[in-house]
């Protein structure tokens, strides 16, 4: 199982129809009004936020390659007590 499917496996079946409508936009080429990035360093790697949503893709001679999906959590950017 790669990485793709077990985050989707992880979501919700409404979260699950969020992701899906960002992707068919960015496959359509609907940039406009999606919060996308290019990432440092590279010219062909971007990022898409859409509210705790993030969805990492790359561009290549005109198709489009999902890398990685991710969800922001309450828990991402908890301090860990040691």
């Amino acid at each position: 199982m790669d990485k793709i499917e077990k985050a989707l496996k992880k979501l919700s079946q409404k979260q699950k129809q969020k992701f899906k409508r960002i992707l068919v936009q960015i496959k359509n080429g609907e940039l406009n009004n999606l919060d996308v990035k290019k990432l440092k360093a590279r010219d062909d790697i971007f990022r898409v936020r859409k509210g705790d949503m993030r969805i990492i893709f790359r561009k290549v001679d005109g198709s489009i390659k999902i890398l990685a999906l991710e969800q922001r959590t309450s828990k991402t950017y908890a301090k860990k007590s040691f």
